[in-house]
């Protein structure tokens, strides 16, 4: 019987525990895949911890993988067994040697990309597209705010946002980090742990701030972040590793900043069929011209727990995966 990680109840990394599963055949309109390679991510950290609530109890966490269709429903067209494929999105169920999904999730992966690039790629790269194309449609020239930016997102953010001319400054939480963020492409790296780096980024970037500030810490972070957005940009907070994020108010935002502050959720599009199939396309598209989606740390399926502890405590640079 293939192996699964299950989540019980909400808790620390220790609450992942390996365990048989059985699998039935897929249902008329889903596809059964080995996996190869499943991606871990701080949504799985954040579901695992409480913060967003199981589906179900026990559940089955993570929702990015790659690997090969082993069966498929009736009602399927266009994938077989052999065939190579990743995705991201719900439903969740991506911590199993094997599990059966929705067609429709799936992407064919072209020859030229290695499936193990596929797996790690897929839900940061739309993250990195729904950023880049729908919070901001990013032109040439503009400047960009990276916080974490050694990190699996910041890295295929700057990537692509430097793929499109754009200028970004990133931010690392230590040191040794710096070279990973600038050998991504970002322009100039800062420490966020200096308390003069807000003063830096306006300064560089022309004295007017960026055009858009992409905040992945939370905590009492979003709060300077904002400060650094030139009138009529965008911030974009995306996660909380770091805390809760104190309270906005709205008149922080105008009437003298006039900025727009934004909390786009990577499932909600990546659960969007239009928006997903767009940059899904994008994605294989920009990773066949050149966007290098490096992967930091790799662990069995059976050493889950040791994933999220590192990816948690910020010990782990690129993407960080599962291996079956």
């Amino acid at each position: 019987m293939p192996t699964a990680i299950i989540i019980s109840q909400p808790g620390g990394p220790e609450v992942l525990h390996a365990t048989e599963i059985e699998i039935k055949d897929p249902s008329p309109d889903e596809v059964q895949i080995r996996h190869e390679v499943i991606g871990v991510n701080f949504v799985d950290i954040y579901y695992r911890s409480g913060l967003y609530p199981l589906p179900s109890s026990p559940a089955i966490p993570g929702f990015e993988g790659s690997g090969i269709v082993t069966a498929a429903g009736h009602n399927v067209r266009g994938f077989a067994p052999g065939d190579r494929v990743a995705y991201t999105g719900s439903p969740m169920g991506a911590y199993a040697e094997i599990r059966n999904i929705p067609a429709s999730r799936l992407v064919r992966i072209p020859q030229n990309i290695d499936i193990r690039t596929a797996g790690s790629a897929m839900l940061r790269g739309l993250t990195a597209h729904m950023l880049l194309h729908k919070v901001r449609d990013v032109k040439e020239g503009d400047w960009i705010l990276v916080h974490s930016a050694a990190g699996g997102l910041g890295q295929i953010v700057t990537r692509w946002a430097t793929m499109k001319g754009a200028r970004v400054i990133g931010t690392t939480g230590s040191a040794d980090k710096v070279k990973i963020a600038q050998a991504a492409g970002a322009k100039e790296v800062l420490l966020h742990t200096d308390t003069a780096w807000a003063d830096k980024v306006r300064e560089i970037s022309d004295g007017r701030g960026v055009h858009l500030a992409i905040d992945g810490i939370g905590g009492s972070t979003l709060s300077t972040t904002l400060s650094v957005v030139r009138p009529f940009g965008t911030a974009a907070s995306l996660g909380q590793p770091a805390g809760p994020i104190p309270p906005v108010r709205v008149e922080e935002l105008g009437f003298a900043r006039s900025i727009a502050l934004m909390r786009p959720s990577s499932m909600a599009y990546a659960d969007d069929a239009e928006l997903y199939a767009q940059g899904a396309r994008d994605l294989i598209s920009a990773l066949q011209n050149g966007l290098i989606n490096p992967v930091g740390a790799q662990y069995p399926l059976t050493h889950a727990a040791e994933a999220h502890a590192d990816l948690e405590a910020g010990r782990t640079t690129g993407s960080v995966i599962l291996t079956v």
